[in-house]
C-alpha cells in the first residue's frame, strides 16, 4: 500500500493547500469561461455541413505513418499553409501534442531555447523533453530578450512566444520581437492559439496581421479554441515538415485524427473566409465589457487586455474560489484560476468573452462581480 499511501498524500496536501481540482459538468450557465470566442462548437456552425458530407469514417485506423495517411489530409494540409502563407504545414492532434512534438526534437543539445515567462505549459513539457538550454526573458520584454540572447554564445538560438497570452490575454510585441531575433539570429516560434480566428485577416493569425510570415521558422495554429474543432497545425518549411514526421515522437506515435476530424477543420476554415461579422460581433462585446468593469473598482485589478481573455487579479485562491462560485450560483459561468496554474499572488478570474454574449449579460456579470 506504499504507493496508494504516497498517492493518498499528495492529494490530500492538495486539499489543505486550497489547490485541489475537480471536473465539472456542463451547467447551462451563461458562458463567461470557454475558449469557445466565436460560437462555432456552441452554436453548431459546422454541424450541418459536415453532416452533409454523408458516412464518414469515426477512425482512422493508425498513425499517418501506417494507415491513418489520407488524401484528404494532405489536401486540408496545403489549404491550410495556403491560407497561412506558408510554405508547408503538418497537421497535429492537438496544439498540446504539436507543442510538445516540436520542441522536444527541433532545438538539440548546444542549442539554447529563450521563451517568454508566461509560456504556455505545452511548451515547457516540450522543452523538458529536449536537450537543449532552456532560459525565460521577462514577459513581452523584447529588451530583456535581447539580453538574454547576448548571453549565448554558441549553437542555435530559438525564440518561443505567444501571440495573445492564454491567461492574461495580452498581445505580444511582435514586431519587436522579430526584429531582436533577426539582430541575433534566432529562430522564431510563434504559438498562434488564442489568436486564431479572431486576429488577422481572415481570423489568420497577428503573423499574418503584421506580415511577418517570413519572420517565423514556426508558428503554431489550434482548432480547438476559435475554430470549435479539434487539432492543430504547425506552419514552417517543407525541409521542418519532412524532419517533423521523421523525428516528432508525437506525431509519429500517435494515431490520426479520423476523417470527420479532417473534415471539420476543412469546414472551419472555409467558415473563416465568412466571419467577419462573428468578429466584429466579439469585438464590439470586448469594448463593452472594458467601458463597464472601468465604471467598478474591479478596474484597479483588472489586467488590460483587448482581446477576449478579461483577467482580474483576486490573489488568494480561497477567495476568487468564493467570488467566482458565487457568481455561477446567479446563472453566469465564471471559472477561478488558482496556485498552482498561475504563480501564488496571481491567482485570478479569467472572463472569456464571447460574440454571443449579449449586452445584457455582460452588463449584468460586472454587476455581480460588483456586488461580491
Amino acid at each position: 500500500m506504499k504507493l496508494e499511501r504516497r498517492i493518498e498524500g499528495y492529494l490530500e496536501k492538495r486539499k489543505e493547500e486550497g489547490t485541489f481540482r475537480v471536473l465539472r459538468q456542463e451547467t447551462g450557465l451563461v458562458d463567461f469561461c470557454s475558449n469557445d470566442y466565436l460560437g462555432v462548437a456552441r452554436l453548431g456552425i459546422l454541424e450541418e455541413e459536415v453532416s452533409g458530407e454523408g458516412q464518414l469514417s469515426t477512425g482512422s485506423t493508425g498513425s499517418r505513418l501506417i494507415s491513418g495517411n489520407f488524401k484528404e489530409t494532405e489536401d486540408l494540409e496545403t489549404s491550410i499553409a495556403g491560407f497561412h502563407q506558408a510554405d508547408a504545414a503538418l497537421l497535429y492532434n492537438s496544439g498540446y501534442v504539436a507543442n510538445v512534438g516540436f520542441f522536444s526534437c527541433v532545438p538539440r543539445a548546444g542549442d539554447t531555447i529563450l521563451y517568454d515567462e508566461l509560456i504556455h505549459a505545452s511548451v515547457h513539457d516540450g522543452m523538458k523533453m529536449s536537450k537543449a538550454n532552456r532560459l525565460a526573458f521577462r514577459h513581452n520584454d523584447a529588451e530583456d530578450l535581447a539580453f538574454k540572447l547576448k548571453l549565448v554564445k554558441k549553437g542555435v538560438c530559438f525564440v518561443a512566444v505567444e501571440t495573445i497570452y492564454s491567461m492574461d490575454g495580452d498581445e505580444a510585441p511582435l514586431p519587436e520581437i522579430v526584429a531582436v531575433c533577426k539582430q541575433f539570429k534566432a529562430y522564431l516560434v510563434v504559438d498562434e492559439a488564442h489568436a486564431t480566428g479572431i486576429v488577422g485577416p481572415k481570423g489568420a493569425g497577428l503573423v499574418q496581421h503584421y506580415g511577418l510570415e517570413e519572420a517565423c521558422f514556426a508558428r503554431i495554429h489550434t482548432f480547438g479554441k476559435s475554430m470549435g474543432c479539434h487539432g492543430a497545425v504547425i506552419l514552417g518549411t517543407e525541409q521542418l515538415k519532412k524532419y517533423l514526421i521523421n523525428f516528432s515522437r508525437s506525431f509519429i506515435f500517435t494515431t490520426a485524427l479520423p476523417p470527420e476530424a479532417i473534415l471539420r477543420i476543412k469546414k472551419a476554415y472555409e467558415w473563416l473566409n465568412e466571419s467577419e461579422d462573428c468578429r466584429e460581433k466579439l469585438q464590439n462585446n470586448i469594448r463593452y465589457f472594458l467601458e463597464q468593469i472601468k465604471k467598478t473598482p474591479w478596474k484597479d485589478f483588472l489586467i488590460p487586455s483587448q482581446s477576449a481573455i478579461q483577467s482580474i487579479i483576486i490573489p488568494d485562491n480561497e477567495k476568487v474560489k468564493e467570488i467566482a462560485g458565487n457568481v455561477r450560483k446567479e446563472g453566469f459561468d465564471l471559472r477561478p484560476i488558482v496556485y498552482p496554474t498561475v504563480p501564488r499572488g496571481q491567482e485570478r478570474i479569467r472572463i472569456c468573452l464571447h460574440n454571443y454574449n449579449t449586452l445584457d449579460q455582460i452588463q449584468n456579470l460586472v454587476g455581480l462581480l460588483n456586488r461580491f
